[in-house]
């Protein structure tokens, strides 16, 4: 499991308030939800950018997956029998995605789990990359394509994003899509992902999006069972 020392947090007194501020608000790791067989966790793995910025680690999932194959992600996946938390699921998987070392993590917390349409519980758990500097992304190229990283500030503005309206079991709402370009790569953020990072971005500059969300009711599904 990544570290705890807030002292080590990339030199950064930002990062550090925003870990106190959260560890003051709720606990690091809350127990796996009972009432979901399925269940995943996902690192919002944020660092501070050259221009002082927050920004995010994103992937591309590999077009080979049988599953969401090509779409932007955060690190992360389903739980296994021998996890203890949500941390060390998320941890796991970002070492085992992208050579993430969980030692370079400091985790945060765990913010409130979406569901998805299938019903897959999916917790986020927030984290600080202690020393952006020694990682070095080594995607596994059966699940990853590309890591690269976006400001998370950018999940709060009204530039490059677009939305659709859908409706699933008479429920109607409002998907989120964000344009992203990096490294000469066009990205699209959605769905999901972008739903977490909305909330995530929200949580952690403490305002709401300039935008109007309109968000899936079964994403709060493991909120109203609670």
């Amino acid at each position: 499991m990544g570290s705890n020392g807030i002292e080590e947090w990339a030199g950064s007194r930002r990062l550090q308030t925003l870990a106190l501020h959260f560890r003051l608000q709720k606990p690091p790791s809350p127990p796996f939800h009972d009432g979901f067989s399925k269940k995943a966790a996902v690192l919002i793995c944020i660092f501070q950018g050259d221009g002082g910025e927050l920004r995010v680690i994103l992937t591309k999932r590999a077009a080979s997956l049988s599953s969401h194959s090509g779409e932007v992600a955060l690190p992360g996946g389903k739980v296994d029998e021998g996890d203890a938390d949500y941390v060390d699921t998320a941890l796991r998987e970002a070492k085992e995605e992208i050579g993430l070392d969980p030692s370079l993590v400091n985790v945060v917390t765990v913010l409130e789990p979406f569901v998805n349409k299938m019903g897959l519980l999916v917790a986020p758990v927030l984290g600080v990359l202690s020393d952006k500097e020694a990682f070095s992304p080594a995607p596994n190229a059966a699940e990853v394509d590309a890591v690269f990283d976006a400001p998370l500030e950018m999940f709060l503005k009204d530039e490059n994003r677009r939305e659709q309206e859908k409706e699933w079991m008479g429920d109607k709402y409002v998907l989120q899509f964000f344009d992203y370009e990096a490294d000469n790569k066009k990205f699209v953020i959605w769905a999901i992902t972008a739903g977490i990072l909305i909330k995530a971005a929200s949580e952690v500059y403490q305002r709401p999006p300039a935008f109007l969300e309109r968000r899936p009711k079964f994403w709060s599904a493991a909120t109203k069972d609670a």
